[in-house]
């Protein structure tokens, strides 16, 4: 606004005019802080993805296995299942030590009580076709347990040590389930089920047990049970001994284990890797679940959703 235009300007005039003005310039105001918090929020956004770009970069040459050559380690630690301990996990630390070129030798540590017969063979068996296909030395120590479908794993080993406290064995087959018809006549609940197909309702909780399901059942089991045994049998071969009490699913201490073949020295994996392979490296190859940009983003202060398990399901299954 010139001056003479507001000199000429009647009294409401020149008001409206000021407030046009003010209008004006508070808008001009407005604009310029929010360019200016949109510079810093962009600023900001680029800040913190370079810090995670720079720290899985880091992250991923720390964690890139030495040119050197070295030992591997992949730990097989509790239940050997589709949740837990499973082969998704396992394999590819496995499989990644096999196909290393720097690798000398693999150690298996064991603290499991087994677990599934399908993934303790799934193992088991690629661990064969592994050592035929690289033949380099593999070995397992267990510590505080190696039983059922854990020592089926180990048996595929060119040798197993443990400690003479360590619990070994338990080569059998079991599967449970539970009884439910007293307890239902009790509450007053009875039980209506529609099937087609003699067997469907196979061993029925809520039902009476039928004698000829409960035999085929145990065939079943027998038959997965001749598995397991001709597995350890193929893997620790003459060094077992002629006890037929190995394959009735005791378990016994390392000292009692070694008298009966089922392992064949106590060492640790320090002394393994130290007194066996003469060794002065050795690295864990174990594989986890836990995602790099989780992990990065969680130091960050920024949580993601954890990784989605198969959903629960109720049933009767078998366990080594």
């Amino acid at each position: 606004m010139t001056e003479e235009s507001r000199n000429s300007a009647t009294p409401g005039e020149r008001e409206l005019m000021e407030r046009q003005i003010s209008l004006m310039e508070n808008a001009q105001k407005t604009e310029a802080s929010k360019a200016r918090w949109s510079n810093i929020l962009k600023g900001s956004v680029i800040f913190y993805v370079a810090i995670i770009l720079v720290s899985a970069a880091a992250g991923y040459i720390a964690a890139m296995p030495p040119r050197h050559d070295h030992v591997a380690v992949v730990e097989i630690y509790g239940e050997i299942s589709e949740q837990e301990t499973s082969t998704s996990l396992m394999l590819p630390g496995i499989r990644e030590a096999f196909e290393n070129e720097y690798v000398t030798a693999i150690i298996l540590e064991i603290d499991s009580p087994g677990g599934s017969p399908v993934h303790s063979k799934d193992i088991y068996d690629e661990i064969l076709r592994l050592k035929a296909l690289h033949e380099k030395p593999i070995v397992s120590v267990i510590r505080d347990i190696g039983a059922s479908g854990a020592y089926y794993i180990a048996s595929a080993t060119d040798t197993i040590y443990a400690s003479e406290a360590s619990l070994v064995g338990s080569i059998g087959v079991t599967a449970a389930s539970f009884g439910f018809t007293g307890l239902m006549e009790k509450v007053g609940v009875e039980r209506r089920e529609f099937v087609s197909g003699d067997n469907k309702a196979f061993l029925d909780p809520f039902s009476e047990s039928d004698a000829a399901q409960v035999a085929f059942w145990e065939e079943v089991l027998g038959d997965v049970h001749q598995l397991f045994i001709e597995d350890v049998k193929r893997g620790r071969g003459e060094r077992l001994s002629s006890d037929p009490k190995i394959f009735t699913g005791l378990i016994w201490n390392g000292e009692r284990a070694k008298e009966l073949g089922l392992i064949d020295d106590f060492a640790t994996v320090g002394e393994v890797n130290r007194d066996v392979f003469e060794s002065d490296s050795l690295l864990n190859y174990t594989h986890e679940e836990a995602s790099l940009l989780g992990d990065l983003l969680g130091g960050l202060g920024v949580e993601l959703g954890g990784v989605v398990q198969p959903s629960q399901r109720a049933r009767l299954y078998m366990k080594y």
